[in-house]
């Protein structure tokens, strides 16, 4: 393949990146490579070669005006949320909530405890789930996606106070306190935030293995058993019928 032309997209938006987009001729009259863009080493590259990339550029227009998460959210950040979203079986709009809060989506957010990234990840939260970059926008999302997960199986999916509440204080807290939102005012504040901001999906994708989101295994109805009917006559002539055998 040969390069034709190199030049520079700006995407508007907290997510202010200078974007090398290289477009190429394919050497394959029948190749139909499509654009996509692709995150690797905290920058983001528009590309037709990529393999394998996270999401395609074109995706964030398909998505149904409906499943839009926030039009101030960068469409390339919303077409992130989605796919990684729908690979851990997390609702997107709770996702879309929590970055919300966290980060409004500035991806080079900073906080004065250390948390960093979209998801406003700390660091040893964030290497428990496989971030590297936290400044990549697919690592820092898929971290915090995962962290939701993990406590959407500990807590319950319906159970949104106590999984926000973790996330923002830290399981260990919400267990000791016998599953209850802690009494510190920063996460009572950020729990109710976040609940005003989230608009579960129609059909939430969120999943968990708690009881209230266990399937319901029906018992087989035990199969009717058979009684004898004895038939005797008596010394009269009548006919008598019952379930009880004669003496023996």
């Amino acid at each position: 393949m040969q390069q034709r032309t190199v030049r520079t997209l700006f995407l508007s938006g907290a997510l202010a990146l200078t974007l090398p987009i290289y477009a190429w001729a394919a050497d394959d009259a029948t190749e139909k490579p499509g654009v996509q863009v692709v995150y690797r080493d905290g920058r983001a590259y528009v590309t037709n070669t990529a393999v394998n990339p996270p999401f395609a550029a074109g995706e964030s227009a398909a998505i149904p005006a409906a499943q839009n998460l926030d039009d101030r959210m960068p469409m390339a950040i919303q077409s992130l949320v989605h796919t990684i979203s729908k690979t851990h079986g997390v609702d997107p709009q709770l996702v879309a909530a929590v970055m919300k809060v966290e980060s409004n989506y500035d991806h080079l957010a900073r906080s004065p405890k250390g948390a960093l990234g979209l998801m406003q990840l700390i660091p040893a939260t964030g290497q428990r789930f496989g971030v590297r970059d936290f400044f990549d926008p697919a690592q820092n999302i898929e971290g915090g996606v995962k962290y939701l997960r993990f406590l959407s199986d500990m807590f319950g999916s319906s159970r949104v106070d106590l999984i926000t509440a973790a996330y923002n204080a830290g399981e260990n807290r919400v267990v000791r306190l016998g599953n209850r939102v802690p009494s510190i005012p920063e996460t009572r504040d950020y729990v109710q935030k976040v609940k005003k901001i989230y608009k579960p999906s129609a059909v939430p994708a969120l999943v968990s293995a708690s009881t209230d989101s266990k399937p319901v295994v029906e018992t087989p109805a035990p199969e009717p058993t058979q009684t004898k009917i004895y038939r005797s006559v008596d010394a009269k002539g009548v006919v008598h019928f019952s379930n009880i055998g004669p003496p023996r």
